[in-house]
């Protein structure tokens, strides 16, 4: 096997658990990696658990599929194309229970860290206040009994990011 390639706002995909250790062969380039993504691809054809990083990283899964492997919301104006085409085309996505997307900063994509839960967020605070933040702006105010509940595997997810230039933490929830 050998080491994964690196991805500037995914660092370690197989940390994360989007991606697994398999001998099956990619369906773009057909080689045995030892590893294939498992996160969300939206395609008009349907590819599951059968890329390997590789073919991400370089592009090639994107174009043989035309293929992106997260959603990014609107964005502002100062985040350039070029960011976001990595994002969409280059990088490993991450499923969430909800439609997951992918959270920005400094005009630039911010690197995901992974799913967390209550008490991961506890020791970020910044994250925590904007979980709580994401909850009111859909009228539901900052709800103790909910933020309490999240859990990186169960019915209610956190999802940490951190910005690559300042270190600001990111984050946002969702549930079944």
């Amino acid at each position: 096997m050998t080491d994964v390639p690196t991805f500037r706002y995914h660092p370690d995909p197989v940390g994360t658990g989007e991606v697994i250790t398999s001998d099956a062969p990619c369906r773009c380039c057909g080689r045995h990696r030892g590893f294939i993504y498992t996160g969300p691809v939206y395609s008009a054809e349907e590819v599951v658990e059968e890329l390997c990083l590789w073919c991400i990283a370089d592009g090639s899964a994107a174009t043989l599929f035309e293929a992106e492997f997260t959603d990014v919301p609107t964005v502002s104006d100062d985040v350039p194309r070029p960011v976001l085409t990595e994002v969409l085309t280059r990088t490993p996505g991450f499923s969430g229970w909800q439609q997951e997307h992918w959270m920005f900063h400094c005009a630039d994509a911010a690197a995901y860290l992974g799913k967390v839960g209550y008490e991961e967020l506890l020791a970020i605070p910044e994250a925590l206040e904007m979980v709580q933040q994401g909850m009111a702006s859909y009228g539901l105010g900052k709800r103790d009994d909910y933020t309490r509940a999240l859990s990186a595997t169960g019915e209610a997810t956190g999802y940490l990011f951190r910005c690559l230039h300042c270190g600001t933490h990111l984050a946002y929830s969702d549930h079944v």
